[in-house]
């Protein structure tokens, strides 16, 4: 890897995949290009259609190939999280590194079983939280640790999309994980505790559709510290998805689309407003070439875990999750007191996903 770029191979074709397959594009590491060497789907003709698409040389009409493939350095998983335990797994076992979508897993429990997979055949192994590795949330976040705004006394962070969606629609469904708190909750949960860490304590309700799964939620964190994060979801309600942080001595506002930012605002007292905005250089506020590029990094630093996005943090943040959903009565196919749980997970690896993409443009093809 040394000579070379990094060799990537895509699992699954849909959406997020695709706009990941762009962005690589102009991720490029230590003055190497990255490059996407073969595709995996469960549906042949979704695979040649992405190779053709992408100019990628392999296209392979199951997982299987894909994993066992050595000539791939890392596989970006890009199946609904319903299939991320499978798909991942699959992928470590056969010796593959893995950057792997956001929500990690359906649960704690799976995240462990990756994590766990990863350290047993020593690969690398990341959650594929773009927010964390933005410049300008890097940023926020230094200026939070250096004592900028003082001790955090509050976190407020909200994301929701305004629907309506149907009830057959993968974020209705029980079968794919649905609901708001996995697809979008994620992201103001997994925002506070980049700043504060896992929390002490953790009070939520949610509004559930007749499905079962939650159309909003809202929840509290509390740490002994004294700090408290206010969070909300929702797929019933465009939010203004907006972060604010106060401290002792000050607050940083981020405007929406707090978890790819193009600016946020510095206030402390006795002092203007400072703004901080995204450097032009870094691309579009929605480029996640800072992840891919993160990940060859730590690749070409023989490293097995990034700590921009380290493992740990990840598993903090699903038992939050799971904390958050013990308390609103959301259960999946499959897990403990679920509604339907003799309902099988639809194979949807070659249909349109769109993931984060959503909020602005709507699910890609």
């Amino acid at each position: 890897m040394a000579e070379r770029g990094v060799r990537w191979g895509i699992l699954a074709t849909g959406g997020i995949a695709a706009a990941f397959a762009a962005d690589l594009v102009a991720a490029s590491d230590d003055g190497r290009a990255a490059k996407i060497v073969a595709v995996a789907s469960r549906r042949p003709e979704s695979a040649r259609a992405f190779a053709d698409r992408f100019g990628v040389a392999r296209a392979y009409g199951d997982w299987e190939s894909l994993a066992a493939d050595e000539d791939v350095d890392v596989v970006y998983v890009a199946t609904p999280h319903t299939a991320h335990r499978a798909a991942a797994g699959l992928c470590l076992a056969a010796g593959r590194n893995v950057l792997c979508e956001k929500p990690f897993t359906l649960n704690l429990r799976e995240a462990e079983e990756l994590v766990a997979l990863a350290r047993e055949h020593d690969r690398f192994l990341m959650e594929a939280m773009w927010m964390y590795c933005n410049p300008l949330v890097r940023r926020l976040k230094a200026l939070v640790d250096d004592g900028a705004i003082g001790e955090v006394r509050t976190v407020q962070a909200d994301f929701g999309l305004a629907g309506p969606f149907a009830a057959d629609h993968r974020l209705r469904d029980p079968a794919l994980g649905g609901g708001a708190l996995l697809d979008l909750g994620v992201y103001p949960v997994s925002f506070a505790q980049l700043l504060l860490g896992e929390p002490d304590g953790v009070a939520a309700s949610a509004v559930l559709s007749p499905e079962g799964v939650d159309l909003q939620t809202g929840a509290v964190l509390s740490w002994d510290s004294g700090a408290l994060a206010s969070l909300h979801c929702s797929i019933d309600g465009a939010t203004a998805a907006t972060a604010s942080v106060t401290g002792s001595r000050g607050r940083i506002d981020v405007p929406s689309g707090f978890f790819h930012p193009d600016r946020f605002v510095l206030h402390r007292e006795g002092r203007d407003p400072e703004e901080f905005a995204a450097d032009p250089a870094d691309g579009p506020r929605s480029s996640m070439r800072h992840e891919a590029r993160e990940v060859m990094r730590a690749l070409r630093a023989g490293e097995k875990e990034s700590p921009l996005v380290p493992l740990e943090g990840t598993l903090a943040v699903m038992r939050t999750l799971d904390a958050v959903r013990e308390r609103t009565g959301v259960r999946y196919p499959g897990e403990a007191g679920a509604r339907y749980p003799g309902k099988e997970v639809a194979d949807v690896s070659g249909q349109p996903y769109g993931g984060h993409l959503i909020p602005y443009g709507g699910p890609a093809a």
